[in-house]
C-alpha cells in the first residue's frame, strides 16, 4: 500500500474525521471506500434503445409512411 496526500477543505476535513469517528474506521479507510464507490459522470448506462419508450402510442418509427415522418417540415 502507498501512501497518498489529498487537500481537503475545512469543511471536508471535518466530514472526513466525523465519518470516520462514527464508522469506527481510520480517516484513510473512508477514503478508500469512497474511491472504490466512486462512478466517474461519464459512465453510466449509455443503452438507449430503450431510453423513455414508456412514452407515447407505443409503435415504432419505422411503422410510419415517409409521409407521416414529413410532416411539419419544411412548412
Amino acid at each position: 500500500m502507498d501512501k497518498t496526500s489529498v487537500y481537503l477543505s475545512d469543511q471536508e476535513r471535518d466530514r472526513l474525521l466525523h465519518l470516520a469517528t462514527v464508522e469506527r474506521v481510520s480517516q484513510a479507510e473512508i477514503i478508500r471506500r469512497a474511491i472504490r464507490a466512486y462512478q466517474p459522470a461519464g459512465s453510466r448506462d449509455r443503452e438507449f434503445r430503450l431510453a423513455r419508450s414508456y412514452d407515447g402510442p407505443g409503435g415504432s418509427v419505422a411503422d410510419l409512411s415517409e409521409e407521416e415522418l414529413l410532416v411539419g417540415f419544411g412548412t
